[in-house]
């Protein structure tokens, strides 16, 4: 069905339309069901039409649907708080709620910011991040992702920030190096960059423990976030962590970062937070990040309309509550284990599957021309657009993106099915991207 009025993604697409959710599918207006393996964007970690999280919804509407936060706070907003930072990294103390993944990121920028401005610093003001990085799609966001195409139509509107390398292992070690001393390598990175544009310039660095759309679940080694985080205390440069796609428990932890033994200054969440059930994203801050504003001017020079929804945050409440009370965590480390087995029974001696990596329910699948080589196929034939239209057509929804290697190069398949999945579910997205794979290469 073809849009009169609405502004698609694509001004060429013909896009079914979703009448229903059930369990791990959606479901189409002609009856057709679609598995969720990306769960959109690594958003519906609960599945779809989760009664529980529903009735929320419908209760927290019969209650009160909006108050704006200039004038009040909510109870779901503040239970919904605590919650978060009872489960948080040591340290952090505060949490900002948003709409969205990229308002998070906009949200941190601008707190970093106005943190040194509070100190008396204002000079700080650089932000690096790494190449193949994605951060959001608003202009401040943008500007510290390193996701190229996305980038280069807007360069001329974006803050000026610069770029290291990422910790990518399958493509970056050396052969001589460990992959502990390839950490430590690119980490180092971080280190010559803030000397390049002197620390009394720079206010943080900002990165995704698990890089999700540009890299395609891509994990850091062993060491590399210690690194980082020594780096950063060393040069009084702030620390963001994006957990936008990794955080919530899609990699196997409610926080991501968890598992590299480190806590940053500022984290990031959306996604899994409202698992689609409600809009939603949270920016949460250290103590003294918020006690530099609390003590300075008294006021975070931000803000949006909707931030601190009630219903959005009754929703997200009940979502968090779920993943708690129903020992998702553990699940997802499980499932997780299950799905790298059978993507690796499949397609570890395929002759274009190069890499097939990741953590938790959150897993990625590098294309390549030529395994020996990890060579890359021509970006002119589109292979992750035909491996997205054939798992499409044989209703496996999976989230390939191109550019893999530098922006222009490389293709891989992102998944990251929802956390309810049965062991015949994970049957189903090998098998269906089997099809896929063969019909696109």
């Amino acid at each position: 069905m073809s849009s009169k009025h609405v502004f698609p993604r694509h001004t060429r697409s013909d896009l079914p339309v979703a009448v229903g959710g059930e369990g791990c599918y959606l479901i189409d207006s002609t009856g057709k069901r679609y598995f969720d393996g990306s769960g959109g964007a690594a958003v519906s970690c609960l599945g779809h039409g989760d009664k529980e999280i529903n009735q929320a919804i419908k209760d927290q509407l019969d209650q009160l649907a909006f108050a704006h936060t200039g004038f009040f706070t909510s109870q779901p907003a503040e239970d919904l708080a605590d919650l978060l930072i009872a489960h948080a990294p040591p340290g952090i103390d505060r949490v900002y709620f948003v709409s969205g993944g990229s308002e998070a990121v906009e949200a941190a920028i601008k707190l970093g910011r106005q943190y040194f401005v509070e100190l008396g610093l204002p000079e700080k003001g650089h932000v690096i991040s790494r190449r193949q990085s994605y951060h959001g799609n608003t202009l401040g966001a943008l500007a510290v992702g390193g996701n190229e195409w996305r980038r280069a139509p807007f360069a001329p509107l974006m803050i000026d920030t610069s770029h290291i390398s990422p910790c990518y292992e399958y493509r970056g070690k050396q052969e001589d190096e460990t992959s502990f001393e390839y950490g430590q390598r690119v980490a180092n990175e971080l280190e010559a960059e803030i000397e390049r544009k002197g620390a009394a310039n720079v206010m943080a660095f900002i990165a995704e423990p698990v890089v999700g759309a540009t890299l395609g679940a891509v994990p850091a080694v062993e060491g590399y976030f210690k690194r980082i985080r020594e780096i950063c205390d060393k040069h009084h440069v702030l620390l963001i962590l994006d957990e936008v796609m990794c955080g919530m428990g899609r990699t196997g932890s409610l926080f991501a970062c968890e598992q590299e033994g480190i806590s940053p200054d500022i984290i990031t969440i959306a996604k899994g937070l409202g698992a689609g059930y409600q809009p939603i994203g949270a920016m949460l801050c250290s103590a003294k990040i918020y006690q530099a504003i609390e003590q300075g001017s008294g006021f975070f020079q931000h803000g949006h309309t909707y931030i601190g929804h009630p219903v959005a945050t009754a929703a997200s409440l009940a979502v968090f509550n779920a993943i708690l009370d129903r020992g998702l965590i553990q699940r997802v480390n499980v499932m997780g284990d299950k799905l790298q087995e059978a993507l690796e029974s499949a397609f570890a001696q395929h002759p274009h599957i190069g890499d097939i990596r990741g953590r938790g329910l959150f897993r990625g699948v590098e294309i390549v021309e030529d395994r020996s080589t990890k060579s890359a196929f021509d970006p002119a034939l589109g292979i992750n657009k035909k491996i997205k239209k054939a798992a499409f057509e044989a209703g496996l929804i999976c989230y390939p993106m191109g550019g893999t290697i530098d922006g222009q190069r490389g293709d891989h398949v992102l998944l990251a099915p929802p956390f309810i999945l049965q062991d015949n579910h994970i049957d189903e997205i090998v098998s269906k991207l089997e099809i896929a794979i063969k019909a696109s290469i």
